[in-house]
């Protein structure tokens, strides 16, 4: 699937550990960043104060939103009438609140915009989305002596993907992998509205019909879900643009509603791609003739996502426990991999899926501890550290292992 190319968003990106006197405390009362030299990659020598409009973000594993606020950077050579004897500055408003709350040893990642602009973003220190944005970028941060540069970024050599989209999606940047040759047969489907989730699952899926989950659990999900986003946003780009063009009159715009109609739009993406994700995995597990029961009801009213081989046996208290098995599902953990924590409580050793990636090694750490074991797509092993490749489950382990429960059921019930 085609979600294009970071090229196609930045020409350049830059990323170093901040040290103690580049934070704002009481050890810096500096507002510049060290070792900007290496910057001349992205902004080149200006032979005057370059004035970078830039976004300012603030991210982490505990929101799905970054604070963000939007100023400038300062970039210039102090000593530009000294020859050869360049000092290169890069400043930031004392205001900038990610600077504020930055610590020593985390991240800030400096990426120039193909629009001529900037983004300034901090990342906490051995966090997942550090991680993450280390991986999209391609900056090999924690490699590095100072600034990892990466100028004059060329198509073809970073390809984007879903997990990558739904990261730049986080960033306010908009990707639109909307393929018109599709909407005809979209509108004759469905008309000029949006379907439910679990009807343009299906619809997605019949766009794949050569696609078998026997051949490849993990590669025909994530086709599935790839083609599921794509197509859903052909639609949503048509639908919404007489929406939006409906906002303009007389070179006016109802600011308000306008402002209404894109936090729909962005919680409607947000709600779709979980529950896109659900649906995708009913099919798959439906195809493979994996016995489940989808979002049943447990102890105190809870909800997990999937319980194998079902509810009835995990009500029935002669059903051995060893022979249950509990799917969480989370297009994004962040921190809310906890909430499986409380679901199925018959159920100790339970397994979460997740599109994310990487995840950090102290998050993954604290999910054994708590024995919590991760299912990704194979596809989206890669970013994970060799030692925590090695503990991931793919999709076809999954589907194996709880296959092999329910048919050995009987088996394990005798050694009890």
């Amino acid at each position: 699937m085609d979600f294009g190319d970071l090229a196609d968003h930045f020409d350049g990106v830059a990323a170093k550990i901040l040290s103690t006197v580049e934070t704002v405390g009481r050890s810096s009362n500096q507002h510049e960043l060290d070792g900007v030299k290496a910057l001349q990659g992205l902004f080149g020598r200006p032979t005057e104060r370059l004035i970078i409009p830039t976004r300012f973000l603030l991210v982490s594993d505990e929101t799905d939103e970054p604070v963000a606020e939007d100023g400038t950077l300062t970039f210039y050579d102090a000593r530009l009438n000294t020859p050869n004897r360049s000092e290169y500055r890069l400043y930031y408003p004392a205001s900038v609140d990610a600077m504020k709350q930055a610590q020593p040893g985390d991240i800030v990642f400096i990426a120039k915009q193909k629009a001529g602009g900037a983004l300034f973003i901090v990342a906490p220190s051995g966090s997942s989305i550090a991680a993450q944005l280390d991986w999209l970028f391609g900056t090999d941060v924690l490699e590095r002596q100072g600034f990892s540069v990466r100028a004059g970024l060329e198509t073809g050599h970073d390809s984007l993907g879903l997990t990558a989209m739904y990261l730049l999606d986080m960033l306010g940047i908009a990707i639109e992998p909307a393929n018109d040759a599709w909407l005809d047969r979209i509108l004759a489907k469905f008309g000029p509205r949006f379907p439910t989730s679990a009807e343009f699952g299906a619809f997605a899926r019949s766009t794949l019909p050569d696609l078998h989950p026997a051949d490849d659990p993990d590669k025909v999900l994530m086709a599935w879900m790839e083609q599921e986003e794509i197509l859903f946003r052909t639609l949503e780009r048509h639908l919404a643009t007489d929406t939006l063009d409906a906002l303009y009159s007389d070179g006016h715009v109802d600011v308000d509603r306008f402002i209404e109609v894109s936090l729909s739009l962005h919680n409607r993406r947000k709600s779709r791609a979980g529950k896109g994700l659900e649906n995708q995995l009913i099919a798959l597990f439906d195809a493979l003739d994996v016995r489940h029961t989808f979002n049943p009801v447990t102890e105190n009213r809870a909800r997990p996502d999937f319980i194998f081989p079902g509810i009835s046996e995990y009500r029935d208290l002669d059903f051995p426990a060893l022979d249950l098995t509990m799917l969480g599902v989370k297009t994004t953990c962040k921190d809310r991999w906890r909430q499986v924590l409380s679901e199925a409580r018959r159920i100790e050793d339970k397994h979460l899926l997740t599109l994310e990636s990487p995840i950090s090694p102290a998050q993954t750490d604290e999910m054994k501890d708590h024995r919590i074991q991760l299912v990704i797509p194979r596809s989206l092993h890669e970013p994970y550290k060799p030692e925590q490749q090695q503990w991931l489950m793919s999709v076809n382990d999954f589907v194996s292992m709880a296959k092999e429960r329910d048919q050995q059921g009987p088996a394990q019930r005798a050694l009890l």
